[in-house]
C-alpha cells in the first residue's frame, strides 16, 4: 500500500516466510524509494521481493524517475497499479535487458505483475508492447532492432491481479464477476500469442477470510493478494492509532473520495469513514474545483471556511508550501500552476489530499478528523472473523500470522468443501476455522 504503508518490515517478514511482499512507493519521493530499495536488496538478497509502480498521469516525470531508479538499481519485479493505459516508462522496464536464451526464447530481465479492475486495460498487459512504444525506445536508443523483434514474443506482464473492491483506487467490481471475465481474458490472450510461459490471474480485493481466499482459489486465481488488512499489522508504516481504528471497522464503514494523485480527474479511493471526516470534506474540495477557475474566484464564506476548517492556514500561504514541494519533486507541475491558475488552485487542495494519508501514517493528534486511511469492506470481514479469538487485538496483528491463517483455512476449508461434494458428512466444526497462533500453523519456526 502507498506512502510506505506496504513497508519494509512488512516486505522483509512476508519473505523471509516464503510469501511476496511489495514496498508500497507511490507516494513517496525517489530518495525514500532508493532507500528503502537499499535495505531490502541488503536483508533480502536473492530472497523474492518487488517495489510498486503506480501509473502518474499528472507527474509523468515522476514515473519515468522511478523506472530510472528501478533499473540503477536492478529491481527485477516490480507491481504495476493504477494504469488507466500502458505508459512508455512501464514499457521500457519491461523491455530492458530482453535477450534471446539458449533454446532461441524470448528472456526479460524484468517481471511485470500488474493490479487491474478494467478489461481493456488487462488486455494491454497481457499483450506483447505496443509498436509504436517500442519504436520509440529503438529511436530513443534503448533497445536494440533484434530486442524489438523480440518484444513480440513476450507480454508486458505475465502476471495479473484482478482487483476487485479494495481499499484504495478500486473501481468496486465484485470478485466474484471480475475474476472469471479475466480468467477468460488470460485463455483468449494465451492461445492468441501462445506464449512460452502461461499467463496467470490472481485475486485481490476483499481477501481477508479462510472463506474469501478459498472461494478465489476455487474461482481458479493462481494466488492471492492482501491489503487492508496488511495496514492493520504492526509491521505496517501505517499508526497505532489508525490500527485500532481498522480493528473497529465494519464492513459498511467504508465511502469514496477523491484522490490525490488524479484529484482533476475525478478519479476516487476507498477509505474508512468511521473516525474521520475525511471523505466529506474531500468531496467539499472537488466540489468546489469544479465549480470555480481559480483560488480568486472561490466564494468568500466557502474560502474561510476551507482555511479555517481544512487547511488551518490563508491558501496563499498554503500555495507557497506546495510550489516548494513540486519545486523538488516536479518542476513541471509548479511551472504550469504559474501559468494555469485552475491548476494551481488543484495543487493547493492536493496539498490537503496528500498531507490527510501522513497525517494518518504519523498518527499526528490534531488532524485526527482528517485522516485519509485506504481501506475495502475485507477489513470487516477480517474483523468479523477474527472477533473473539487473539487476533482481536490490534497488538498480535502480523502479517505472517495473518497470511498463514488465511492460508491454512482456506486449505481446510476446501478439503471440507469437496468431501461434502463427494457425499461424505461433515462436521460442522471442519466448515469452521478459527485464528491460530504461529506455533500451531508452523511450528518449525517458532
Amino acid at each position: 500500500m502507498a506512502n510506505g504503508i506496504g513497508s519494509v518490515e512488512i516486505v522483509e517478514a512476508m519473505g523471509r516466510a516464503g510469501m511476496l511482499g511489495f514496498f508500497g512507493a507511490a507516494g513517496l519521493t525517489p530518495n525514500l524509494v532508493e532507500a528503502a530499495i537499499t535495505r531490502l536488496q541488503a536483508d533480502l538478497g536473492s530472497v523474492p521481493h518487488g517495489i510498486n509502480l503506480i501509473h502518474s498521469p499528472n507527474e509523468p516525470d515522476l514515473e519515468s524517475k522511478l523506472v530510472d531508479l528501478y533499473l540503477r538499481k536492478g529491481v527485477r519485479l516490480v507491481e504495476a497499479s493504477a494504469y488507466l493505459a500502458l505508459t512508455l516508462p512501464i514499457v521500457r522496464y519491461r523491455l530492458s535487458g530482453i535477450r534471446r536464451g539458449p533454446s532461441g526464447e524470448a528472456l526479460a530481465s524484468n517481471k511485470v505483475i500488474a493490479k487491474v479492475s478494467r478489461v481493456e486495460v488487462a488486455a494491454k498487459f497481457f499483450s506483447p508492447a505496443p509498436e509504436a512504444m517500442v519504436r520509440e525506445l529503438v529511436g530513443r536508443g534503448e533497445l536494440t532492432e533484434d530486442q524489438a523483434a523480440l518484444s513480440r514474443e513476450l507480454p508486458v506482464a505475465t502476471d495479473l491481479t484482478a482487483e476487485a473492491d479494495s481499499g484504495g483506487h478500486t473501481d468496486n467490481r465484485p470478485l466474484v464477476t471480475l475474476l472469471p471475465t479475466m480468467i477468460a481474458l488470460r485463455d483468449r490472450l494465451q492461445d492468441q500469442f501462445a506464449y512460452r510461459e502461461a499467463l496467470r490471474v490472481g485475486a485481490a480485493g476483499g481477501i481477508a477470510t479462510p472463506q474469501s481466499a478459498a472461494a478465489a482459489f476455487l474461482m481458479g486465481a493462481a494466488y492471492v493478494l492482501t491489503g487492508s488488512v496488511n495496514q492493520a499489522c504492526v509491521e505496517s508504516g501505517s499508526s497505532d492509532v489508525v490500527r485500532g481504528m481498522l480493528a473497529a471497522a465494519a464492513q459498511a464503514d467504508t465511502a469514496m473520495a477523491p484522490a490525490a494523485d488524479m484529484f482533476e480527474m475525478g478519479v476516487k479511493v476507498q477509505i474508512l469513514k468511521r473516525g474521520t471526516m475525511f471523505a466529506m470534506r474531500a468531496a467539499k474540495l472537488y466540489e468546489v474545483y469544479r465549480s470555480c477557475e481559480s483560488i480568486e474566484t472561490i466564494p468568500p464564506a466557502m474560502k474561510v471556511q476551507l482555511e479555517r476548517d481544512l487547511f488551518r492556514a490563508p491558501l496563499e500561504e498554503v500555495w507557497k508550501k506546495t510550489r516548494e514541494f513540486f519545486l523538488e519533486r516536479d518542476p513541471s507541475q509548479a511551472q504550469r500552476a504559474e501559468r494555469d491558475p485552475k491548476h494551481k488552485m488543484a495543487l493547493v487542495f492536493r496539498w490537503y489530499l496528500g498531507l490527510s494519508s501522513r497525517w494518518a501514517n504519523a498518527g499526528e493528534p490534531s488532524r485526527q478528523l482528517d485522516y485519509q486511511v485506504w481501506c475495502g469492506p475485507a477489513m470487516g470481514a477480517f474483523n468479523e472473523w477474527a472477533r473473539g479469538s487473539f487476533l482481536e487485538d490490534p497488538k498480535e496483528r502480523r502479517v505472517v500470522v495473518v497470511a498463514l491463517n488465511i492460508l491454512a483455512g482456506a486449505a481446510g476449508l476446501t478439503r471440507a468443501h469437496f468431501l461434502r461434494l463427494s457425499g461424505r458428512p461433515v462436521e460442522p466444526e471442519l466448515s469452521r476455522f478459527s485464528p491460530k497462533r504461529l506455533e500451531e500453523l508452523r511450528p518449525e519456526v517458532v
